[in-house]
């Protein structure tokens, strides 16, 4: 699956609005959620977050193989914390609570980048948040990158095999091979990197000269809106946490 594009229905009502919208809101939920270290207030956020999933266009199972490595990635950390804790009747209670925060913060992310077209992003960061265009376009150009590298990756593999480049059950072979096949990407990204720049830098997009938008982005009432919303659901899981006596504040 090719992780830069959305995978969203573009005519869902909330899939419609600002992308920067769509980033202040992730951004407030965000910001809300570290607040605290208790599990209520990121449990109340996940649910709404995900009770909203169908209004951006998004079906659950396609949001469940975008976000996979995150549940992985928080699968690891809970067994990690549990496994090598020494008092796991404690442990378990904390790393539950940081599991919900981290998945709280993370899926409204992955929301606006499964509904949003990256060249809609950057024409409304530079139009909407005025941000420098030489850093959003790119900021679009790399991303349009991703895919090539992952296309990378497997071809370095094939390549490998070919050539009968196996490690066998070696563990250290393995890490030795991986080590290698990194380092190639590495170089070959930086050589792409640099040509694009300079591909860039040819036709002028580093010229100074004001440039014009070919689509307008206009921030309107429903993406305001959305923003309020994303507050009040803030507000409220953290009123939650603390009427219910888990608040406990990131600095006290």
């Amino acid at each position: 699956m090719n992780r830069a594009t959305p995978i969203a229905d573009p005519t869902a009502p909330l899939a419609r609005r600002n992308p920067v919208a769509k980033l202040a809101a992730a951004g407030v939920l965000a910001l809300a959620l570290v607040i605290s270290l208790d599990p209520v207030g990121p449990a109340v956020a996940l649910a709404a977050e995900l009770a909203a999933v169908p209004f951006f266009g998004l079906r659950y199972r396609a949001l469940g193989r975008r976000t996979w490595p995150l549940l992985v990635g928080v699968a690891g950390m809970l067994f990690s914390l549990v496994l090598f804790a020494a008092d796991r009747e404690h442990i378990v209670a904390s790393a539950l609570a940081l599991a919900l925060r981290l998945l709280a913060v993370a899926l409204p992310g992955v929301i606006v980048f499964a509904t949003t077209d990256p060249t809609d992003l950057a024409d409304a960061l530079v139009q909407n948040a005025r941000v420098s265009p030489r850093f959003a376009i790119g900021t679009l150009a790399a991303w349009r990158l991703v895919p090539l590298m992952g296309e990378e990756w497997r071809l370095i593999g094939q390549a490998r095999r070919a050539r009968g480049i196996d490690p066998g059950r070696d563990p250290l072979a393995r890490l030795r091979l991986l080590a290698s096949a990194s380092f190639t990407l590495l170089v070959g990204a930086i050589r792409r990197g640099t040509r694009l720049a300079t591909a860039m830098d040819a036709r002028g997009f580093d010229s100074g000269v004001p440039r014009t938008t070919a689509r307008v982005q206009r921030f309107g009432a429903a993406d305001t809106a959305l923003v309020a919303g994303a507050a009040v659901l803030a507000a409220a899981a953290l009123t939650l946490s603390v009427l219910t006596g888990y608040f406990n504040p990131l600095f006290s």
